[in-house]
């Protein structure tokens, strides 16, 4: 049995990955979401225990070895190290509460994926992107005032998304974001986003108003769709697609893009890296910077392009 067809026949989780799943929602306050990628990186393991007659207490490091060689022959190098990273925590946690007296993830050597350096977008066709959304109709309102916030904070589509009216300081030019693990952070507003998000707010919101909610909290949400409720991650996802194929953008155009232009274009300005970090949400300052390199590289494109002597090859 393949690996693949393991994973989509899932068993009954071992006891093991029940109680590290419910240590991770009551501990660590980590998301439904988090928590369903974590079932799923750990139930494609436990499948292929199974097959082996094994299980999260019994496997040795050479087997876990033998599973992750089998999964760089059907998954790309960041699916498997992502289903790594779960199953190392899984074992983490079993030695931490006794299940299990050794790691046997220990001796297994990490799988490498490549860096991928981010493309963001220039700040000119950031501004084409959001002319792109024509039109005074709501949703022409909420398209434009949706882009422009993505930008101007560099937040998660997620996080856009779950936003309340409540978490809006327009007025101070404030806005509370909760990321990964509920933990909540207030991040500025520019003057543009401000504009676009009230004159939404004001003039366009209360045309996708429903007669009656269909779900509780949709009432407060920011952004609306056209049924009135809450705007989803995919049709937020399907909103920039659309006004980036209007303005001519080439590429993989998605929300996570404007996220990594956000963060490019104030570090070209001049932005202090842990200052990106905090409105960002990384916890770790080493994903921020993965940003500097793409700043190193526009700087030494332009100094090349610019200096008398950069690209000056002559004999001693």
């Amino acid at each position: 049995m393949s690996t693949s067809s393991a994973s989509e026949r899932p068993e009954q989780a071992p006891v093991e990955v029940d109680d590290y799943l419910s240590w991770l929602v009551a501990e660590r306050g980590r998301s439904p979401n988090t928590v369903a990628a974590y079932r799923r990186d750990l139930s494609g393991y436990c499948n292929w225990l199974a097959v082996k007659r094994k299980s999260p207490a019994t496997v040795s490091a050479a087997e876990i070895d033998a599973f992750v060689q089998s999964r760089r022959r059907d998954a790309a190098p960041s699916s498997v190290a992502r289903q790594m990273a779960a199953i190392r925590n899984l074992h983490r946690f079993m030695v931490a509460e006794g299940l299990r007296k050794d790691d046997p993830t220990a001796d297994v050597d990490g799988v490498r994926v490549p860096a991928g350096i981010p493309k963001p977008l220039s700040e000119e066709d950031v501004g084409r992107l959001i002319d792109a959304v024509v039109g005074e109709d709501a949703l022409a309102l909420r398209d434009r005032a949706l882009l422009e916030l993505l930008y101007a904070t560099g937040a998660r589509i997620s996080e856009i998304c779950g936003l309340s009216i409540g978490d809006l300081d327009l007025e101070s030019g404030m806005v509370r974001l909760y990321g990964k693990g509920s933990k909540e952070r207030l991040v500025p507003v520019g003057s543009c986003a401000r504009r676009a998000v009230d004159r939404w707010l004001e003039s366009g919101r209360d045309d996708l108003v429903p007669v009656r909610w269909s779900r509780r909290g949709d009432a407060e949400a920011v952004f609306l769709d056209r049924r009135g409720q809450r705007l989803s991650r995919q049709a937020a996802w399907a909103v920039v697609v659309r006004h980036g194929e209007r303005a001519g953008l080439k590429g993989h155009l998605s929300p996570h893009v404007l996220r990594h232009s956000c963060a490019t274009h104030m570090l070209d300005h001049g932005a202090d890296l842990r200052i990106v970090q905090e409105m960002l949400g990384h916890a770790s300052i080493s994903t921020t910077q993965v940003y500097t390199r793409v700043s190193q590289e526009k700087l030494f494109e332009q100094y090349r392009e610019a200096h008398p002597r950069a690209r000056l090859t002559r004999g001693r």
